[in-house]
């Protein structure tokens, strides 16, 4: 199944007979946000016994939480503190109140049960566990009694707000910040807007690939007033041959060969955009829905769409790759763009103000 119309309808922003039942889905999705968030705010929130960050966005994705809440645990190991990832497990089918995707020792579950982001992670932390459930707080806390946690990441956790954190973070893409304004279905916001106020920190994320003229600090001071600010970006950082022994190449290998890509991603256009920097000839490239459950007849006809437009390599992203590595027999001549995640400036105020947040909390 190709990309829905879903991107395209985030961003219009002209108002149509078209979009009347969207707009009108809008109006009571808000009234049931609105109404989520005064009865949240009434109740006691629970509390995990350790350090809580929350990794998070008011959109549907396409901001790169994931590769931030890698580089978080990171430098968090690097630190001392015993890590865990908890996440929803978004696409996984498990029917345990509690899923442990990985321990310290290796993974557990597949992206199956999972969910891909969880499994991703999963693959880049090695020696931290990352642990699933609807229930973010019960995944702590299986965390801290089986492995000593003392430091959480909560991955997509700014709408999570049963559960107290001591630094809350939220991702803003640069390039598109909240699409069209509206509310879901008819745009991409989760919540309004106005609730960027309970973030203590804003990092803008695609820095590196929005125009120039494009000032989005300016353009939402209003919006971001007291809020301290970051600028980052997803560098590439490998590609990777995973039926080569897995053989990676810088991704100036990429220049001039002529491939045929695809992605099933919130934002595929960001990835498209990555591999026309990094010099390669795209033949096709091909748009699947965010966490598009690949079949084996799926990469048949990616397969034959590379043959047919006399390309030398077929690309994907990591996380495309994660859902795919389970379905496919060998095939040389796949291969997945690795990227990281970086801040491009005031890296040491950034945890700087991490450290602060935990010495508060310790203290």
């Amino acid at each position: 199944m190709r990309l829905s119309d879903w991107s395209h309808i985030h961003a219009e922003k002209r108002f149509h007979v078209g979009t009347l039942p969207l707009a009108l889905l809008s109006v009571l999705y808000g009234l049931g946000v609105r109404l989520r968030l005064a009865t949240v705010e009434k109740r006691k929130k629970k509390e995990l016994p350790g350090f809580v960050v929350s990794i998070g966005n008011l959109t549907t994705g396409g901001t790169g939480k994931t590769p931030a809440a890698i580089t978080m645990a990171e430098w968090a190991l690097r630190e001392g503190y015993t890590v865990a990832v908890l996440s929803r497990g978004y696409g996984g089918h498990y029917e345990t109140k509690v899923l442990v995707v990985s321990d310290q020792h290796g993974i557990k579950a597949g992206s199956d049960r999972a969910g891909d982001e969880p499994y991703l992670i999963a693959k880049r932390l090695k020696s931290v566990p990352v642990i699933i459930s609807r229930d973010r707080y019960l995944a702590g806390i299986r965390a801290h009694e089986m492995f000593g946690v003392d430091f959480f990441i909560l991955d997509d956790g700014f709408q999570h707000l049963m559960l107290k954190r001591d630094l809350d973070l939220v991702l803003i893409d640069a390039s598109n910040p909240f699409g069209n304004g509206h509310l879901l279905p008819w745009g991409p916001l989760r919540e309004p807007v106005k609730q960027l106020k309970r973030a203590d920190a804003v990092i803008f994320t695609r820095c590196g690939s929005s125009p120039a003229e494009y000032d989005v600090e300016r353009s939402l001071k209003a919006r971001l007033r007291e809020k301290t600010l970051f600028r980052g970006d997803h560098i590439p950082e490998e590609i990777v041959f995973p039926f080569k022994k897995d053989i990676a190449h810088d991704p100036g290998f990429l220049k001039g060969k002529r491939i045929t890509a695809f992605a099933g991603i919130a934002r595929p256009e960001a990835f498209k955009d990555t591999l026309i920097k990094l010099g390669a000839d795209l033949a096709s490239f091909i748009n699947f829905k965010d966490h598009y459950p690949f079949s084996p007849d799926d990469f048949r006809g990616l397969v034959a769409e590379k043959e047919k437009n006399g390309a030398e390599f077929l690309i994907t992203t990591e996380k495309d790759w994660v859902r795919l590595e389970s379905i496919i027999s060998e095939y040389p001549d796949l291969a997945y763009l690795k990227i990281k995640f970086a801040l491009l400036s005031d890296e040491e105020k950034f945890f700087n103000m991490v450290k602060q947040k935990i010495e508060k909390k310790r203290f």
